[in-house]
């Protein structure tokens, strides 16, 4: 089991502060995993055992706990008088109206709370109001390639390979790197998202529409897309369909954390820019699946997975625009800023200058970064750092 260092810190340092603490993320994420790291965490802290109640509600021994009342019936049972009881409920939309509940708990005894959720909207609904300004999210993503790599037996290279085809859910650590149960495996994963997280908790009619447009997406994750494109798209291919309604499905894809929308940038004028976006996957196995095992795009599976590892070190990320030319990512956090260029390689003499460019457009003096698959050794060409990115994933 992978322990997921960077996480658990963030719930230390939330530990027996007045908020519930709500641990979002894309299902098989690693969200169950963190709870019960975090279980350990508070008993090897000396909190004692019937102080500590977790419950994780796809489990049918808590299938009665259905609502509110239930749950809280439950759980005041369980209280310890006098100490702090840690409440660790794991998938608690499965309950309805939960927030009812928690918000009670905090009204009525010395506790300290801690939920996981497979979607967003468990936090956008109006029953959400009842913990509102009381909460704090801490939102998860899958394994990171060093966190990956951790948990292989395979070579570097191999695990590299895998990691591109299949992504980083914990659970594949689970199949000894055996390719044939690692498809088996993410198409459960993204059938059951899709079932699920996206149909099940959405308005979603036309299933095969929404199966339609997910294709497109993980088709043309890092390009320029609008939900006009995508209708004028479907419907040239003999799908009709409307902006809005390509607009309800990509928000409910996003709800479900599958995909990440990223808004553009002017760098110069320091100002949000309109469609179109970028939409980047939250794993890039589901790629693979969704398209089937095919020639990658290789160039922009990387962009994806750099996008994935600067939003997991915490960074705010926008797509950069400079006059007519385009930086990968921009990447905020706190008052360091950053920018970042993705390729695949830059031997070619035309690819070189051209990825060059875009970063030397920007006439600020915060790093720039071109990272590729080449070897570079540290190499800078005009305060432009190259780095080779299966590099740059395994920093600390």
């Amino acid at each position: 089991m992978i322990k997921r260092k960077t996480y658990l810190k963030q719930l230390s340092d939330f530990k027996d502060k007045n908020l519930i603490k709500v641990i979002t993320g894309i299902r098989r994420s690693g969200k169950s995993i963190l709870l019960k790291q975090f279980y350990d965490y508070l008993r090897a802290s000396g909190i004692a055992e019937d102080q500590i109640v977790m419950i994780n509600f796809e489990s049918l021994h808590y299938e009665k706990i259905k609502d509110y009342l239930a749950l809280y019936d439950y759980i005041s049972k369980l209280i310890v008088p006098n100490k702090t009881t840690y409440i660790l409920l794991d998938e608690i939309q499965e309950v309805a109206n939960w927030e009812k509940a928690l918000a009670s708990f905090q009204v009525d005894f010395r506790c300290d709370i801690y939920i996981t959720g497979s979607n967003a909207y468990m936090l956008s609904s109006e029953l959400a109001t009842y913990i509102s300004g009381r909460y704090v999210e801490l939102h998860i993503l899958p394994l990171s390639f060093r966190e990956y790599l951790s948990g292989v037996k395979t070579d570097k290279d191999l695990a590299f390979n895998h990691y591109l085809e299949y992504g980083g859910l914990p659970g594949l650590l689970e199949l000894n790197s055996r390719e044939d149960l690692f498809r088996h495996y993410m198409e459960g994963v993204y059938n059951t998202i899709v079932v699920k997280d996206i149909i099940g908790r959405s308005n979603i009619k036309e299933t095969d529409l929404l199966e339609s447009i997910l294709l497109y997406m993980t088709d043309n994750i890092g390009n320029l897309i609008s939900a006009n494109n995508i209708a004028n798209y479907l419907t040239s291919s003999g799908r009709k369909t409307y902006a809005s309604t390509v607009s309800e499905y990509l928000n409910s894809l996003e709800k479900a954390f599958v995909l990440y929308k990223v808004k553009r940038y002017n760098i110069k004028g320091k100002r949000l820019l309109s469609s179109p976006y970028k939409y980047y996957l939250a794993d890039v196995g589901f790629r693979n699946i969704a398209l089937g095992r095919r020639e990658m795009d290789i160039g922009r599976v990387l962009e994806n997975i750099v996008f994935l590892e600067l939003k997991r070190r915490g960074y705010d990320l926008k797509i950069g625009v400079e006059s007519n030319y385009e930086v990968d990512l921009v990447a905020s956090r706190g008052t360091e800023k950053g920018y970042y260029q993705v390729c695949l390689s830059i031997t070619d003499d035309d690819v070189r200058k051209r990825e060059l460019r875009s970063l030397q457009m920007i006439k600020d003096n915060y790093p720039k970064f071109l990272l590729t698959m080449d070897f570079h050794l540290n190499e800078e060409i005009g305060g432009i750092k190259l780095k080779n990115i299966r590099d740059f994933l395994l920093e600390d």
